[in-house]
């Protein structure tokens, strides 16, 4: 599988490899350049593999041996994101790293303060800012919502409340999002996160 790359020039010793998931590419990219990190090169996989999770591991493998020439170190900037552990077998294989948590909407909030919500949180859909963007790419069309509203039912019953997880203090992609609860039929929730552990785990390999 192709790689699509968001790289910069990076020169120097202690050169970082970041293979990350394409959902993640706004935000690693506005971390490294607030921060300066010019020594870290960002290469991305399509955001839609979440839609198979069970390709993950082998695509972060095939990237991983592609682009590690001229690195010291390589990142990968995933959760478990549903592989079930078969993406951390294949880091320690290759000798990479990646960030704590299961998926993206844990290490946003912070690992430990989401893990705690999910003993109450039982009924909430989560969107991150790339979802609330993304909103028909990568759930109303996957899941036939666009030609079949009527599976609206099967999908979300269980649920009862849209949270907004947000990386930014975006007015617009608020009311994006409140449309997204709207068009579900789900009660709405914003709660800023800022870029959590995402950010901790980048300021320590920097």
């Amino acid at each position: 599988m192709a790689v699509g790359s968001l790289q910069r020039e990076a020169a120097g010793p202690g050169r970082t490899l970041l293979i990350g998931c394409g959902a993640l590419a706004r935000e690693v990219l506005a971390l490294t350049r607030l921060n300066g990190w010019w020594h870290m090169d960002l290469r991305c996989l399509p955001a839609q593999l979440h839609n198979t999770p069970e390709r993950i591991p082998e695509a972060v493998r095939e990237a991983i041996r592609e682009g590690r020439d001229g690195f010291d170190r390589v990142l990968v900037l995933y959760g478990d994101c549903g592989t079930g552990g078969r993406l951390d077998r294949v880091l320690a294989e290759e000798g990479a790293e990646r960030v704590d948590g299961p998926h993206c909407y844990s290490f946003f909030s912070g690992n430990e303060a989401f893990a705690a919500l999910t003993e109450t949180e039982f009924t909430a859909f989560y969107l991150t800012d790339f979802l609330v963007r993304q909103f028909d790419a990568m759930v109303i069309r996957p899941l036939g919502l666009d030609r079949h509203p009527e599976l609206r039912d099967a999908y979300f019953a269980h649920y009862d409340r849209l949270v907004y997880l947000a990386q930014t203090e975006d007015p617009g992609l608020e009311a994006e999002a409140r449309r997204a609860a709207d068009r579900l039929g789900l009660a709405y929730e914003y709660r800023f996160t800022g870029y959590g552990d995402l950010a901790t785990m980048l300021e320590r390999a920097a």
